[in-house]
């Protein structure tokens, strides 16, 4: 097993935020949706690690996209509510009432259940932020569901090769 250390968190997040600004962005499913793959440091991080750095690096890594993509501190907020916010996520996508969490413990459907809750929450808040109109409602809705679905698979297929379920 790797070990994890503040160095190895900041290069992941400069991976995440290169693969997300020059690659996963130029990648749109009909033009208008793109997928997210940098929620997965926020998903994956041990919950056993300093939860004040996990913020801070949470915030961090939602500032360099914003940095690169222009959006004014909307992926900082939504990084950083979700990295706030995931304890309570994992508890109600896994009916875990214990204060160990492991993901090798999970089954599959919880396992899913967990990261599709997470994007989606994700999504809703840049979403809501960025494009929130009441005349818009039904969009901005097909528009987190479409993108929730499309960074799931991306999301999905990065744990499947670094089998994340069983390293941490």
């Amino acid at each position: 097993m790797i070990s994890r250390t503040l160095f190895t968190d900041i290069l992941l997040i400069a991976f995440l935020i290169a693969l997300q600004i020059f690659v996963l962005n130029r990648i749109t499913l009909f033009g208008e949706y793109t997928p997210v793959l940098y929620p997965v440091f926020v998903m994956f991080y041990p919950f056993f690690r300093n939860k004040f750095q996990f913020l801070v690096l949470s915030f961090i890594l939602g500032l360099g996209i914003d940095a690169f993509l222009g959006t004014w501190g909307i992926n900082a907020f939504a990084t950083t509510a979700v990295a706030y916010y995931r304890t309570l996520i994992f508890r109600t996508s896994t009916d875990t009432t214990t204060d160990f969490f492991s993901f090798s413990t999970l089954q599959w459907p919880q396992y899913l259940l967990f990261i599709l809750s997470s994007i989606f929450f994700h999504q809703l808040l840049v979403q809501y932020i960025e494009f929130f109109k009441l005349t818009r409602l039904l969009e901005i809705f097909l528009n987190i569901v479409v993108s929730s679905i499309f960074s799931f698979i991306f999301i999905l297929l990065y744990a499947m090769i670094f089998k994340i379920k069983q390293r941490i």
